[in-house]
């Protein structure tokens, strides 16, 4: 039978009997509008605005589709970081593009609390859709602290969706306790698996979706573990044990997966904008009138560079790109010697210049002598010559904080044998990065690098037994000796499986973030130089 196309509803008849339904998915956009590589002011096939297309299109033939972000959308790029700190009173650019293209519901993720209570508050206020996230809920009320835990939408053919949002009860490991006080965060499959039935009876929805900020923990093929089962990512058990679900929309990872598992079907668009998810779900009525779905498919669109971006959602934001590009090329400081990274693996073999100079900027700031911090992106080159903001911020691209911990010496040799955890030796005998570090998820930034000691890890020893020299100002490191210790807010949390620092004394707290740290410091100085002490290094097989 030929398709026709009903422009009024949400939905393609295909007869009387069948109906088809989409629903498009973005996750995890982190700020992406323009088409833009902040590190080179380049066009990329990414972003909001190009997604904005594929999503215009995609109506042209079903309007009326839903239309669903899966969180992490107010921070990442420097033009998010632009409006926070020069225009934090107007509507967030990914809000207002949000607004302008009809979402019909979003879903918190993490990083939606990076910039603290009032600035998301904020973007939930100017939203013209609903936030979902029924895990998280007020501790005074115990109600969701998001209002709507679910949503249904009924097209005009009487079929009922259901969106349930969910968001990974994680947050509480990595971001600082005054941006969620007042919030308590419920375990995620624990909160589909009330919720799940409870909409099932309370609203008979035809198509119950699962709109969950987090990801998978197990191969979708295999089921093996891909990650320590901590509970931040609890896709895999989400779809095979809680029934009643017929799609799990996913983020938090930026995968790329279009699929199923256990029934459910499944996806993930990546990150930045890299591509649009589409669920494609058919219906049939059956001789009692409801309907029942017939089968369901997810695929991602992904928009390539001869994609143009929606001039009406570029134009929204244009005004503000502009300011953040002229605030990116402004110079502060320059460079005395060599401080680039020409190859992100080799400076995390032995002690790099770029490296030990993040680590005294956070000595200086903290006032304390021992540091540790990691190189954040495979994309970060350090700075060369004449530093710029851009310099700074794709450097630096996380609001995160300084906190400074009272440890002793055994906490750094375990903190120190976690990070050994990163390598592996290949089949050739020669050292690389742990697969693990690399898939499902790239976590290269759970490898720190100190300055105030000196260590050296050997890795052709057993795991858990790698650090094979460990001193502070040349004598050994006592297991029992107090050592006052900067690093991020996230690493002092316990975030990358940083367990021996959970619980330590905080002895200090350093509230502005990184990137502005960096700024200031280099501003204050003009000249920065290039400076390596080597003090610890990466070997195969100690002398």
């Amino acid at each position: 039978m030929e398709q026709h196309t009903d422009r009024k509803t949400g939905v393609i008849p295909l007869s009387q009997e069948e109906v088809l339904c989409k629903i498009l998915v973005t996750s995890d956009i982190h700020g992406y509008i323009y088409p833009t590589d902040y590190r080179t002011d380049e066009e990329r096939p990414l972003g909001l605005a190009k997604l904005a297309t594929l999503i215009r299109r995609e109506r042209m033939h079903t309007p009326g589709l839903l239309l669903i972000d899966n969180g992490d959308v107010i921070q990442g790029t420097p033009l998010c970081t632009f409006h926070v700190k020069n225009h934090p009173n107007d509507v967030h650019p990914s809000i207002a593009a949000m607004n302008l293209l009809g979402y019909d519901a979003a879903v918190p993720g993490n990083h939606e609390f990076n910039y603290g209570q009032e600035l998301l508050g904020k973007a939930i206020k100017d939203a013209r859709f609903p936030w979902l996230s029924a895990g998280i809920l007020t501790e005074e009320t115990g109600e969701t602290a998001f209002g709507k835990p679910y949503v249904v939408k009924t097209t005009p053919e009487g079929v009922r969706i259901a969106v349930l949002g969910v968001t990974t009860h994680y947050i509480p490991h990595w971001e600082h306790p005054r941006h969620i006080a007042g919030w308590t965060f419920q375990d995620a499959l624990e909160t589909v698996k009330t919720w799940v039935p409870r909409i099932r009876e309370a609203e008979q929805p035809d198509l119950m979706v699962v709109s969950y900020h987090g990801g998978f923990e197990r191969d979708l093929a295999t089921a093996e573990p891909t990650e320590r089962l901590t509970g931040e990512n609890q896709g895999y058990a989400i779809c095979l044990e809680v029934p009643g679900i017929d799609v799990l929309i996913t983020g938090h990872q930026h995968r790329m997966i279009a699929g199923e598992v256990g029934g459910v079907t499944v996806i993930q668009p990546g990150t930045g904008g890299q591509a649009l998810g589409q669920i494609s779900v058919r219906f049939k009525r059956g001789a009692d009138g409801q309907w029942s779905v017939r089968n369901k498919t997810a695929e991602l669109l992904v928009p390539d560079a001869a994609l143009e971006a929606d001039a009406e959602v570029l134009e929204l934001a244009r005004p503000l790109e502009s300011a953040t590009q002229a605030w990116l090329d402004q110079p502060i400081g320059r460079v005395e010697g060599d401080m680039t990274i020409m190859n992100p693996f080799a400076c995390r073999l032995a002690d790099h210049p770029f490296m030990e100079f993040v680590n005294r900027v956070q000595m200086e700031a903290a006032g304390v002598e021992v540091s540790n911090a990691a190189l954040l992106s495979e994309a970060s080159k350090g700075f060369a010559d004449s530093i710029t903001l851009r310099d700074v911020l794709t450097n630096f691209m996380y609001p995160n904080t300084l906190t400074v911990l009272r440890l002793i010496g055994k906490d750094i040799r375990e903190a120190l044998e976690q990070t050994a955890n990163y390598f592996v030796l290949d089949a050739g005998g020669e050292i690389a990065v742990n697969p693990a570090y690399i898939q499902p998820k790239a976590q290269h930034y759970n490898y720190d690098m100190w300055e105030g000691i000196e260590y050296e890890l050997d890795i052709t020893r057993p795991v858990g037994q790698r650090v094979v020299k460990l001193t502070r100002n040349g004598a050994p490191l006592q297991d029992e000796a107090d050592v006052d210790v900067v690093m991020n807010n996230y690493r002092a949390g316990g975030g990358g499986d940083y367990e021996m620092y959970r619980g330590k004394p905080v002895v200090k707290e350093i509230q502005t973030d990184m990137a502005e740290l960096v700024a200031e410091y280099i501003q204050r100085y003009g000249t920065i130089h290039a400076t390596c002490d080597g003090n610890w290094r990466v070997v195969k097989g100690s002398p």
